[in-house]
This record gives C-alpha cells, sequence and structure tokens, in this order.
C-alpha cells in the first residue's frame, strides 16, 4: 500500500501533461437478473485504464502518460481503449511505472496494454471484438494484446468463474452485452461482478493505535459521500500506519453488505484512490 502513496506523491512532484479527458464507457453493478448467454465476460483487469487516441496515450483523469516511443510504437493509428496492466495484485506498482513524466525502459518492458474497447467504431461489441482481433494482429505489437473474452451457459457457471478467478487474485469479472453499439457514459451494456462491494470514502480524522500500533495510527476515520462517519482499520499495513493517507485524501475500501443503521460491513482498506 505505502507503494501507491510514493506513485501519487510522484504527481505532485512532476509537471502532469494534461490533454483532453476521454469519453469513456463506465460499467454498472451486475444484477442477476439478466440473461448471461447475451454476455461477453472478461476478467476485470486492476491496472491503470488508459485511452490511446492515435497518437498518445491519456489517463482517465485526462493526463498524458508518458509511455516510452518504442511502447507504443506498432499502435494502429485509431482510438482504443485498454488498461495498462503488469499482473494481478500489482496495482501500486503499475501505477508507479505509468504515472512517471520520464519512463523508465526496464520498467515499461514488463508493461502490456490489454485492448478491451474500440471508441467510436460501428456495430455490436460481438462485431468490434472481431475487429480488435483483427488490429491486434495486423499490427503484431508486443505491448498490445486483446483481453480474452468468453462465454458462460449460466448464473451458476458465472459464478463458479468468478470463485475461480478471485481464488488466483484476480479482481473480479466484466460483463458486455454482445449487441451493444459503442456508446460513452454509465451503461447497463458493461456490468462489473465482484464478490465483495468497494467505494470510497473521504480521509477526516486517525484513531490512535494500541498495543503493537501503539504511537501509530489505529483506524483511519473516514466519511462516505452521503456523511456517514466510520473507522477503517483492517488492512492497513504496518507502513500505512506509521504515514498515513492525509487528511482530505479520498481511499477506496472494500466492504460485505451494509448494517440497519447504512454503515459499511467489515469494512476493509483498498488503496489511495488514483488520482491520476
Amino acid at each position: 500500500m505505502i507503494k501507491v502513496l510514493s506513485a501519487l506523491l510522484l504527481l505532485c512532484c512532476f509537471y502532469i501533461t494534461a490533454a483532453t479527458k476521454p469519453e469513456l464507457l463506465l460499467a454498472q453493478l451486475y444484477s442477476d437478473n439478466i440473461e448471461v448467454q447475451q454476455y461477453w465476460v472478461s476478467e476485470k483487469l486492476d491496472g491503470v485504464r488508459a485511452f490511446w487516441d492515435g497518437k498518445q496515450l491519456i489517463s482517465r483523469g485526462g493526463n498524458v502518460i508518458a509511455a516510452p516511443k518504442w511502447f507504443v510504437a506498432d499502435f494502429p493509428g485509431q482510438k482504443l481503449d485498454g488498461e495498462l496492466w503488469l499482473g494481478r495484485n500489482k496495482f501500486a506498482d503499475t501505477l508507479s511505472i505509468v504515472s512517471k513524466t520520464t519512463p523508465v525502459d526496464s520498467e515499461w518492458q514488463h508493461i502490456r496494454y490489454y485492448l478491451f474497447e474500440l471508441p467510436d467504431a460501428a456495430g455490436s461489441f460481438t462485431e468490434r471484438i472481431r475487429a480488435m482481433q483483427t488490429l491486434v494482429q495486423q499490427h503484431n505489437s508486443h505491448y498490445l494484446t486483446l483481453v480474452p473474452q468468453f462465454r458462460v451457459v449460466d448464473q451458476a457457471a458465472l459464478q463458479a468463474k468468478l470463485s475461480e478467478l478471485e481464488s488466483n487474485g484476480a479482481e473480479g469479472l466484466m460483463l458486455h452485452h454482445q449487441d451493444a453499439l459503442y456508446k460513452t457514459g454509465r451503461s447497463s451494456d458493461l456490468l462489473k461482478l465482484k464478490t465483495y462491494q468497494d467505494t470510497e470514502a473521504q480521509v477526516i480524522g486517525y484513531r490512535p493505535g494500541k498495543g503493537k500500533y501503539q504511537g501509530m495510527v489505529g483506524a483511519l476515520v473516514v466519511k462516505t459521500p452521503e456523511g456517514k462517519e466510520f473507522a477503517i482499520g483492517s488492512g492497513l499495513t504496518d507502513e500505512l500506519r506509521r504515514a498515513p493517507p492525509q487528511i482530505g485524501a479520498v481511499v477506496t475500501y472494500r466492504y460485505n453488505g451494509l448494517t440497519k443503521h447504512g454503515l459499511p460491513r467489515f469494512a476493509r482498506f483498498l488503496r489511495v484512490r488514483q488520482e491520476f
């Protein structure tokens, strides 16, 4: 977790080149009343989302990502939407690498750009999958690959696949309707499915640690956008307890449903929000 803080500090220490903030397709939460046979399913990658405008990579926040020229040399001249990904449970490392204004070649050699959408392209998502497959084959870039898309026969098979991938460190699943035309904004055409829920809250204070955490932070006191206040102690590393997120920082946490008072059950710290 301390690597996330270090990565975010990098953004404060360097000048980040701004670009036009891309309009992207955003997912809604999965609902079990859908016909899963009509959806393509893929692993939800915990990397850094990146929009390729045909010339450069741009972060979701609208900043130019300083990728090495050799990394994007064989990318196509059309728009792409995908994820810069290092591997499962390596979000902090990925963010640290891609947020640097002077890229380190030896670090970028381990990154891949996983393509999952063709912005503004015509046809259904099934047709866009075929178009993406053709693009990847034609351009033959070592650093451009396609997110594997697969089908499931029913809800039971979907949940089984979710359990299998999560047990191996995956974040969850994405479901994209086979007939969906390309659009931007939050849409039910794209759904995300995870065993746990996650959301964000703002740090407003700290609770002192006790016992082995004496002299450190025992828990973060946070406030949700709805004004609910509670503490998050689970998930904090010793490094974060010594140097916690600053007051005002926004953190992501996971939880399992809500109490009768509307507070998250079993809240567990995940990371400081990606600002890049």
